[in-house]
């Protein structure tokens, strides 16, 4: 029993980190592009974005990719919330068969619950894009004289709150589930073994 409600604890803290997740900044992403002129140089800022998960998802919407949006929205927060949301009704289920149902179900879209991790690789993927420069030489004529400069581009990504809350999320949600559902299957009989039990005391009478 004390699996059972270390692996609820671990998924109640896990909810806690979820929150901030989903809200606070995963990453920040700049981009500016530089002129190298006859020893004169010019910047400008491209992009610079705080970009949270929530905040990905809006701005999506409001750029009318919808779709893009929903799966952002659906792996990232709909399916933890349906995950956390079952797993405790199961530690909170006084109806074994119930539980066990419930249990068969997370475990029947098992690949679905790890799509909140998928969206962590995703963004690690992103991040490598970290000091990402390019430079380019150019030429312009006129009257006869040409003139070369330098054209180039850096994008900068680092990593913000948010990140470090939702992989914390992951980790814990991942290690309470399955604390959880292991502590709860060895207390659950399957119908099968309930027959088996059955058959045995009926021998013994």
């Amino acid at each position: 029993m004390i699996q059972k409600h270390i692996g609820f604890l671990c998924n109640v803290i896990a909810i806690g980190l979820f929150v901030p997740g989903i809200l606070l900044s995963m990453f920040t992403l700049n981009m500016s592009m530089g002129v190298d002129l006859s020893g004169s140089s010019l910047s400008t800022e491209l992009v610079s974005k705080d970009l949270s998960i929530i905040g990905t998802v809006q701005e999506l919407w409001h750029q009318n990719r919808a779709l893009v949006a929903f799966l952002i929205f659906a792996f990232s927060v709909l399916i933890p919330v349906v995950k956390t949301t079952l797993v405790c009704i199961v530690y909170f289920c006084k109806d074994q068969a119930l539980a066990k149902r419930l249990i068969d179900f997370v475990a029947s879209i098992g690949k679905w619950s790890m799509a909140d991790v998928f969206v962590v690789a995703v963004f690690l993927a992103v991040l490598s894009t970290n000091h990402a420069d390019t430079a380019e030489q150019h030429q312009i004529g006129f009257f006869g004289m040409s003139m070369a400069f330098e054209l180039s581009t850096e994008t900068l990504s680092n990593v913000g709150e948010g990140f470090y809350y939702f992989v914390g999320y992951c980790m814990l949600s991942l290690l309470g589930t399955h604390m959880l559902f292991s502590a709860v299957n060895k207390h659950v009989k399957t119908p099968a073994s309930r027959v088996t039990e059955s058959f045995t005391t009926e021998e013994k009478s």
